[in-house]
């Protein structure tokens, strides 16, 4: 990749006065985003909304699907539309794994890869007032080894913890590896301090987050390895947070020690999001999933036993190569079947340098499209199966801001979202409401009092 000359390390830009960022993709992202405009206050600069334009505008970008890389430039165009003076710095797993391509955008000043984003300030000020080309800092994703903790606000009552990166695993549709890199994670001692901190500014959920978090592992000095289900013992201890929710978690990690965990937990909220991505054992053989459809079927059985009002979360990709109608179909049954609360359903898209692009027997678009339409309104008639069985029930729920004028929200403990009238609450308490109804998008509605 090209680098600036030595000369250009020399001389320094003069600090401007604002930034603004725009997050695409997951909650670990914007964990991260939000750790990126941490450093640029501690530097002096003034941090902005994007639509009110700035003098930096960085953008962290996504790489899970092409519609990812696609946003990625419409959100360039759109942001030089607005301001053309911005100086444009792109970062994230998009940047990692195309940074000559995004350089090629009209407008980009600056590439980052993973390894160089957590030093974006110091690149910002040695850009000079005006490159006469992109410069692009992305090293080798194999060089990437070290572990940078983040965590983001959202309204101030929940944050994002990033407690792990990269992915170990090589499922055939997935880009992560090559973007992130090895599977890596701070100390328990280091995530607890953190998740403390935070309590103790006010937020009362954390959310742990990461690429594959169940992952997590730490070698103690004694030879003896501390896992996932230590570290949530170590945060259910912690009386400076009122909960703690588990992003998403691999079924074959989802262990029944985690499960029993969690049924017993002081701060741990019941609910489970495991990727499944396909109901037909041949499918997974070919993604290279670390699991059969039984162990799925076991694990969601096994929380539903200890845990009945727990929500479960699935992902879904429809139209990988190879799927025949038969085998979406005995997907669709087998999903049908089992005691889950919501899908999130991904169509299948080729992602350059994957084991699936060389992949035979193409599923045609339309076809994927049509069965990830059915999918979607399956999670539909789940979701409100999941919310009927709770109507009338009392349950914790943290209040939030809503968008809506003359109204809050907040997610039960078993994340049912809530809407409720403003006045009789305020935004980050703990509330116990009665769910009494669910308006036409699905949110539950209060008793009236």
């Amino acid at each position: 990749m090209p680098h600036p000359p030595q000369s250009l390390s020399l001389r320094a830009m003069a600090t401007p006065k604002t930034v603004s960022f725009h997050t695409l993709g997951c909650k670990l992202n914007f964990s991260e985003t939000s750790s990126l405009a941490q450093q640029f206050r501690e530097r002096g600069y003034g941090v902005v909304d994007m639509d009110g334009g700035s003098d930096i505008f960085v953008l962290n970008t996504c790489s899970v699907t092409d519609f990812a890389d696609r946003k990625c430039r419409k959100t360039v165009r759109g942001v030089l539309r607005n301001n053309p003076e911005t100086r444009v710095i792109v970062t994230g797993c998009y940047a990692q794994l195309k940074p000559e391509e995004i350089a090629n955008i009209p407008g980009v000043d600056l590439v980052l890869g993973a390894g160089e984003k957590f030093r974006i300030v110091d690149y910002v000020e040695r850009l000079g007032d005006s490159p006469e080309r992109t410069w692009v800092h992305a090293g080798e994703i194999d060089e990437v080894n070290t572990f940078t903790p983040a965590h983001s606000y959202g309204d101030r009552t929940r944050s994002f913890l990033k407690v792990q990166d990269g992915c170990d695993y090589k499922c055939t549709f997935c880009t992560i590896p090559m973007a992130r890199g090895k599977s890596r994670n701070g100390s328990i001692e280091d995530v607890i301090a953190s998740a403390r901190k935070l309590g103790r500014q006010g937020i009362r959920e954390i959310v742990l987050t990461g690429v594959n978090i169940g992952d997590f592992s730490v070698a103690d000095e004694d030879g003896t390895t501390k896992t996932f289900l230590d570290l949530i013992k170590g945060l259910d201890e912690l009386e400076e947070v009122s909960r703690f929710r588990i992003s998403s978690i691999e079924p074959n990690l989802c262990s029944d020690e985690i499960i029993q965990f969690v049924s017993q937990s002081k701060r741990i909220m019941p609910h489970f999001h495991m990727p499944l991505q396909s109901g037909n054992d041949k499918q997974l053989r070919m993604m290279r999933r670390r699991y059969k459809r039984e162990l799925y079927a076991q694990r969601v059985r096994f929380i539903k036993d200890l845990i009945p009002h727990a929500c479960i979360g699935v992902d879904m990709i429809v139209g990988f190569p190879g799927e025949t109608d038969e085998d979406f179909l005995e997907s669709f049954d087998f999903i049908s079947n089992l005691d889950v609360s919501y899908l999130h359903v991904f169509t299948y898209s080729e992602r350059p340098n994957t084991p699936a692009v060389g992949m035979t027997d193409i599923v045609p678009m339309e076809v994927r499209r049509k069965r990830n339409s059915l999918l979607r309104n399956l999670s539909k008639k789940k979701r409100l199966a999941f919310y009927h069985q709770h109507e009338g029930e009392a349950r914790s729920v943290l209040i939030e801001n809503s968008k809506l004028p003359g109204q809050l929200q907040g997610f039960t403990d078993n994340y049912i979202k809530v809407v409720l009238a403003e006045g009789t609450y305020t935004r980050n308490q703990l509330a116990t409401v009665v769910l009494d109804g669910y308006n036409s998008e699905l949110h539950a509605m209060e008793s009236a009092p």
